[in-house]
């Protein structure tokens, strides 16, 4: 398939640049039946009961921007993606890279915090970071298509997110509240927390032609052997976010609880394990609406333009969808 396949208008006026409180008013299409149901998220426990899993991802979001300075006096930003094995060694996007040399030391009020490294593919660059830089000089790396300031940095967060390790939000679950889980949970349905730390596969931009060529990058995710257990005893699975489904399918298709995932869902794809996805609304030609696309089919452009007209708020802040398999769609048994 084409990129250009995945592409649609996008108003500016139509990305989120605050989130809605409570966190579960955010609107919610209901695109599991024949007609499209336009929900609230508060809504969920309604639609789900004993025999239904629901899915989430409890990774945290790390303070992953700095705002650092060259020693000419420059601006340079460093968004930290990933720690390699070396201690204090980071996979990182430095900009403005073409700016910034191998060997450059990078500093915040006259205090030397990071040394930039090696040129990688993809335009990341082997950065070492001082001790307690991120503790001093890290920022909430919102994503750039947010250009508002968020009150309440925490909002940007999970309700339920443990380990700081990712640069973006697992957004579908910003959705949920303690009192909403709760009433899920009272329904018989059961909600158990997987890891996938969110990275450079997640959010970079699909920029070949083919969508077959674009290359996934790594993440590392985690599922204990109780929540793999309960999940593959339920009657149906929801899997709350893209980042929950490429965690579940990827353990089904290894049989490893744990490891690193380069798993590039697209359209033919036999799914094993999700049977329900609650996602946002994603950006144009992105791998994330390939990967809604692999389970809907082409249905995705009516429901986008039906959300469009109907005022839905889009990306990260915004409103979300939840979607069951279209007849088309292939499950393996």
């Amino acid at each position: 398939m084409n990129v250009e396949d995945f592409d649609y208008h996008l108003p500016d006026v139509a990305i989120a640049q605050q989130p809605v409180e409570p966190r579960d008013s955010a609107r919610m299409l209901d695109a599991t039946g024949r007609d499209v149901v336009h929900r609230r998220v508060s809504e969920l426990d309604q639609l789900v009961g004993p025999g239904d899993v629901v899915v989430v991802n409890d990774t945290k979001v790390l303070a992953a921007r700095l705002q650092l300075r060259k020693e000419t006096g420059g601006a340079v930003e460093v968004l930290l993606l990933s720690q390699t094995a070396v201690p204090g060694q980071w996979e990182a996007l430095v900009r403005p890279g073409r700016r910034v040399p191998e060997g450059t030391t990078l500093y915040l009020d006259g205090n030397p915090l990071v040394d930039v490294g090696a040129v990688l593919s993809d335009g990341r660059r082997l950065v070492t970071v001082s001790d307690g830089t991120i503790e001093l000089a890290g920022e909430m790396p919102l994503p750039p298509y947010i250009h508002e300031a968020v009150a309440d940095p925490e909002r940007y967060q999970t309700v339920f997110a443990r380990n700081p390790a990712s640069v973006a939000a697992p957004t579908a679950g910003l959705h949920l509240t303690p009192e909403l889980i709760k009433r899920v949970e009272a329904t018989g349905a059961r909600l158990v927390t997987v890891e996938l730390q969110v990275g450079l596969g997640t959010f970079k931009p699909i920029t070949t032609e083919r969508i077959e060529d674009h290359v996934m990058h790594s993440e590392r995710y985690h599922i204990s052997p109780e929540a793999w257990d309960t999940i593959t005893a339920a009657d149906r699975v929801l899997a709350v976010g893209t980042t929950v489904v490429r965690t579940l399918e990827s353990a089904a298709a290894t049989s490893n609880l744990s490891g690193a995932t380069e798993l590039f869902i697209t359209s033919g794809y036999r799914w094993k394990i999700v049977d329900c996805l609650l996602t946002n609304f994603h950006v144009p030609k992105s791998s994330l609406l390939v990967l809604v696309h692999a389970l809907i089919g082409d249905r995705w452009r009516a429901l986008y333009r039906t959300a469009l007209a109907d005022g839905y708020r889009f990306l990260s802040f915004g409103d979300c969808m939840l979607l069951a398999p279209s007849s088309e769609v292939e499950h393996a048994q």
